[in-house]
């Protein structure tokens, strides 16, 4: 029994030596909001500290009071900065105070139960000489240093350090009598107040940094998991294209062998090799891509064609369904692109012309196409918005457009303009025609 005993006091001892007993510094934090209010709470605890340290009141009083309440005013101030010395030295002024009995002639500081018919017995009046630190400001001030300890350590740590202040003023009341009184009794309610309000401030301050760590994360993965979309989408549109063209090398493969008279032996079998390597690649494509395709009803739209210049028609018919001023220029000799080029050309102008939708509601949108011998330049220029913009910014729409460029070892740039709007600018390497123009582009300018 005596060993258990012996072992729970050494767990206490060590626990509050843990909790309590630390030089590190502790900065009390500034306040959020325009620079010169950050530092209001520390210049309101330097005033507190003034005010009731270095003013005491009452006349008749031991000249030493003022020291010791001025004391006990710089441990409040170096509270602000390291909190846990700061309480020890607070409670050594108490203690040392209560112990030379120095008094207030008379205390200045009454309350409203210690007057009137039901005033407390002798050991209580509020008229009678009051020694220090159970003055006003001497317990104020010890409140003060509690409440900015509460603020910076865990809520056990605040609650040892109210238990400790607890027992120094029991202990006052019992072995110090004489120079005590019952006065440390008005302390314990003021001590327990500032505790739990710094606890409490605390606690809100710790929960609202929380929520904001929480809000910060949840965004960064909407962030990564938004652009793992596009590029999974990117991802599902090159292997439609990568497995387009190994179809076709895979059935000319086969085709090749009949439209030679009397092929060797050696041709058809190189032509079957590259049909067995072009099968090959195209399982094991489809096996390491195809699983980003899902089967479910809900993505059936992703199985369909995907889109290329042809469509691009129907695609600024649609946005200028919406309401959206949008001038169409085209330059150079329009042909056929590779896949790759066409479906990075048509998603590239189809987010551009969607973000300028969302992004500056009102404004007149431009879109140049210009083909070169070996390019596709793409410009997407809208003027400035002439409706408030309500859509949220931040999004992945620029990464993903920049993304498709690279693939194809191009570049995107985009930014502001200086009449206010904004422009989207790509180049796109592009070889020369794949095939015959397109029906229509005889009309093209």
């Amino acid at each position: 029994m005596r060993r258990k005993q012996a072992a729970a006091r050494r767990g206490l001892l060590a626990a509050l030596r843990a909790d309590l007993w630390s030089t590190a510094a502790d900065p009390l934090p500034r306040m959020r909001g325009p620079r010169p209010l950050a530092r209001l709470p520390h210049v309101l605890v330097v005033l507190y500290a003034l005010v009731l340290g270095l003013f005491p009141d009452g006349e008749g009083i031991d000249p030493t009071v003022p020291l010791l309440a001025t004391a006990q005013a710089a441990t409040l101030v170096a509270a602000m900065f390291r909190p846990l010395p700061a309480f020890w030295a607070s409670l050594a002024v108490v203690l040392a105070g209560a112990r030379a009995g120095m008094t207030y002639l008379p205390q200045t500081l009454t309350f409203p139960w210690m007057v009137g018919p039901g005033a407390p017995p002798s050991g209580f009046p509020h008229d009678d000489p009051v020694a220090f630190p159970w003055t006003g400001s001497g317990i104020f001030l010890h409140s003060g240093v509690l409440f900015l300890l509460a603020l910076r350590v865990r809520p056990r740590a605040a609650a040892e350090a109210l238990a400790i202040s607890v027992l120094g003023a029991a202990a006052c009341v019992v072995f110090l009598p004489q120079q005590t009184g019952g006065t440390p009794v008005i302390a314990l309610p003021v001590y327990a107040l500032a505790v739990a309000s710094g606890t409490m401030i605390r606690m809100l301050r710790t929960t609202r940094n929380r929520l904001e760590a929480q809000e910060e994360l949840t965004a960064e993965e909407r962030a990564h998991r938004t652009l793992l979309q596009e590029r999974s989408r990117i991802a599902r549109e090159l292997h439609d294209v990568v497995a387009h063209h190994m179809s076709v090398i895979s059935i000319q493969a086969q085709v090749a062998p009949h439209l030679v008279h009397d092929p060797p032996d050696e041709l058809r079998d190189n032509l079957a090799g590259i049909r067995e390597n072009a099968v090959e690649a195209l399982t094991e494509l489809r096996r390491i891509l195809g699983v980003l395709r899902t089967e479910d009803g809900a993505d059936a739209p992703q199985q369909a064609p995907q889109p290329t210049l042809d469509r691009l028609g129907e695609l600024l018919a649609n946005v200028r369904g919406a309401g959206v001023a949008l001038t169409e220029e085209i330059a150079g000799e329009p042909r056929p692109l590779a896949p790759g080029v066409e479906l990075s050309a048509f998603r590239i102008v189809q987010e551009a012309l969607s973000n300028a939708m969302r992004h500056a509601p009102g404004a007149a949108v431009t879109l140049r196409l210009r083909y070169q011998p070996d390019a596709l330049t793409i410009r997407v220029v809208n003027t400035a918005p002439t409706r408030p913009v309500t859509a949220p910014g931040g999004g992945h729409g620029l990464p993903g457009m920049r993304e498709r460029a690279a693939m194809l070892g191009g570049d995107l740039v985009a930014g502001p303009t200086p009449d206010g709007g904004y422009e989207v600018s790509a180049f796109l390497p592009a070889g020369p025609s794949a095939g015959p123009p397109r029906k229509g582009d005889e009309s093209a300018p």
